[in-house]
């Protein structure tokens, strides 16, 4: 890419597309083409199709879709594997028919078994079962890998997917129970405070790990891979530690202020054991991760003050 490439960021208003945004802005990048879902519906294909014949992007980061936490996963799996599946094939056939010079299509870790072995190696997906909860969710995010691996085999397109751990950072959207759980633990922290309660419950133990990593860190991974990688190998984005949730209860506990109880509900779900990436690939090639957790969930908190804090 250079400083002028036309440059599509799908889902721009998003938690990471927003990031992405944010930092190609900072870097200098001067010709971004932002869309929002009432200017372009993705799920759409004709509306798709107007879009990259008018526009003609050449480079495209695949940064939309829905998303949420174990709940929403759990209760809207329809919605789940169609609106990603079909986004998907919107973005990745006509970024192949209008000729994208390169397009990043971002995945996440629920793509790999659920009793995967730690950590896991890019070469592991595919390789047992998908954890349930996660299910719809997971195979809609698969087919699209498949997709960009598929084409740039027949039709010789530059298409990379990343695979993220668990993003969490300033630019969330949601924040209720159907959120993400770091957005979700923020927003009971910050209403326990609120309302005097006394106690916050938690979904499960709090032992399961993730490879939790801060928004920016995760962009300006996506964005060193747009720059300076070629290939078709998929390539895990993430710190490459795993931290329970009972750190991250604690970590917001000790942020928030929160003088009350913690009480951990074993009768919910809390999804797979333990998910953390290898990420030996990526750092390999140059890149690794500069923002703590505790200072990427401190600044996450803040920003929810600030903004949706009532």
């Amino acid at each position: 890419m250079d400083k002028n490439s036309a440059i599509y960021i799908a889902g721009h208003t998003g938690l990471i597309g927003s990031s992405i945004t944010k930092i190609l802005k900072e870097k200098g990048y001067k010709n971004l083409i932002l869309k929002t879902k009432e200017e372009l519906n993705l799920l759409y294909q004709k509306e798709v199709e107007y879009f990259f014949k008018k526009e003609k992007p050449e480079y495209v980061f695949v940064c939309a879709g829905k998303t949420g936490g174990i709940k929403a996963n759990i209760e809207r799996k329809g919605e789940f594997i169609y609106e990603n599946a079909q986004i998907n094939l919107n973005l990745i056939h006509f970024s192949y028919i209008y000729k994208v010079k390169k397009l990043l299509y971002i995945g996440c870790s629920c793509m790999y078994p659920v009793n995967c072995p730690q950590p896991m190696k890019e070469e592991y997906l595919l390789t047992g079962k998908i954890e349930p909860t996660n299910e719809s969710y997971a195979i809609a995010k698969i087919s699209g890998l498949k997709m960009c691996q598929s084409y740039n085999y027949q039709y010789k397109t530059n298409f990379l997917t990343v695979i993220g751990g668990n993003v969490f950072g300033e630019g969330e959207k949601q924040f209720d129970e159907g959120a993400h759980v770091i957005p979700s633990l923020i927003k009971k922290f910050h209403q326990a405070i609120k309302r005097n309660l006394d106690k916050v419950e938690i979904w499960g133990k709090g032992t399961a790990k993730r490879d939790f990593i801060y928004v920016d860190d995760f962009s300006n991974a996506c964005i060193f891979l747009m720059e300076n990688y070629d290939g078709d190998e998929v390539i895990n984005i993430g710190r490459g530690e795993g931290v329970s949730i009972r750190e991250i209860v604690e970590n917001l506990k000790e942020i928030s202020g929160y003088q009350g109880k913690i009480i951990y509900n074993e009768n919910m779900p809390e999804g797979a054991p333990i998910r953390i990436l290898d990420i030996e690939k990526i750092k390999n090639l140059g890149w690794k991760p500069k923002i703590t957790i505790y200072e990427g969930l401190k600044k996450t908190y803040l920003w929810y003050i600030k903004n949706y804090g009532e």
